[in-house]
């Protein structure tokens, strides 16, 4: 069976992430960072595997949309085939 994938965020080059705060009971602590890469969610249909993938850029350093999904297409190859062989479970 093919594996479909899905964006899990909209690249925008920062990730912001949220953890408790270990001061302050109830409150969060979010920190922004730069990232090059995207959360993605890849399925079968039966086995589900989230990972990072790489974003790609077009010649003048713009983040590229039609690349990257090609390039997720190629991720998305690779981990079928680590489903079919007992990598991925």
């Amino acid at each position: 069976m093919p594996v479909t994938w899905t964006k899990q965020e909209t690249f925008t080059g920062t990730r912001t992430t949220s953890v408790p705060d270990p001061d302050n009971e109830g409150e969060v602590i979010e920190t922004t960072s730069d990232c090059r890469d995207i959360e993605v969610e890849f399925t079968d249909g039966t086995i589900t595997h989230t990972r990072h993938v790489n974003v790609c850029f077009d010649a003048d350093g713009d983040y590229d949309e039609d690349a990257t999904d090609a390039r997720i297409d190629e991720v998305a190859m690779g981990i079928a085939n680590k489903i079919a062989v007992g990598v991925i479970a």
